[in-house]
């Protein structure tokens, strides 16, 4: 869904800005990368962390939680179709929940990014709610929650909801993926309960076929662009 919402943007002239905040990241091969070209996840460059936060090393040392980050946009990120690709990684090490150096220098990345003026920041994250039990989203100006036809994915988003709430998220929206044709869609739609709707996206065979063979579903075509259109027109008209 982030790949083709930052691909029709970008398309339309717009500077965007995607960051695979997923510590399955995949979001460089749905953009069109190959494997040989994705970057290596920030959270991985080891001798960059220590050099930022200045961390030693080692259980219980001393590092700076406001690393100087400010480069590392246009440094570490590589620009796909218009769109400039960032892949954090994910803290794979020991106690990789709480503050080590690896996610001080994340966070403060992805706030300098949120923070830049001018720019659209898609923020692809893992998915599930522990993201918002930890804030990482806390400064993004509209979440979208993308929904399946199904009445688990829609209670969900409303957990989502109540969380996002609590994080103070100002706007949040819906998105409904993978709906097959003719589907009946008001039993679902009913129940989002004050969600706003951006938008449907239809199933398409050939995205899923696709994602089994590890391709962008760009390649030759473009999947869904009028639903994508009427989705991203909904997101900009809610956040100006």
């Amino acid at each position: 869904m982030v790949a083709l919402l930052a691909r029709t943007l970008a398309d339309s002239g717009r500077p965007v800005i995607a960051v695979d905040a997923d510590p399955d990241a995949n979001l460089a091969s749905a953009l069109g990368l190959s494997p040989e070209e994705v970057p290596e996840p920030i959270s991985q460059m080891r001798e960059l962390i220590q050099e930022r936060t200045g961390s030693k090393g080692g259980y219980g040392a001393y590092f700076k939680i406001n690393p100087d980050v400010r480069d590392l946009p246009e440094k570490l990120s590589r620009v796909v179709h218009g769109v400039r690709l960032l892949t954090l990684g994910g803290v794979a090490s020991g106690g990789g929940g709480c503050i080590c150096p690896e996610s001080a220098l994340l966070k403060a990345l992805v706030t300098h990014l949120l923070l830049r003026p001018g720019e659209v920041v898609f923020l692809d994250m893992e998915a599930g709610v522990e993201h918002l039990g930890r804030a990482t989203a806390q400064a993004v100006s509209m979440m979208i929650i993308v929904v399946e036809p199904g009445m688990r994915s829609v209670q969900t988003a409303q957990t989502v909801r109540r969380l996002a709430s609590e994080i103070r998220i100002p706007r949040l929206g819906v998105v409904i993926n993978k709906v097959p044709p003719e589907m009946d869609l008001t039993p679902l739609t009913s129940r989002l309960e004050g969600l706003p709707l951006l938008g449907v996206v239809s199933l398409d065979a050939g995205i899923g076929q696709a994602d089994l063979e590890g391709r962008s579903p760009f390649t030759g075509r473009e999947p869904q662009a009028s639903e994508i259109r009427a989705i991203l027109d909904a997101i900009l008209a809610q956040i100006g």
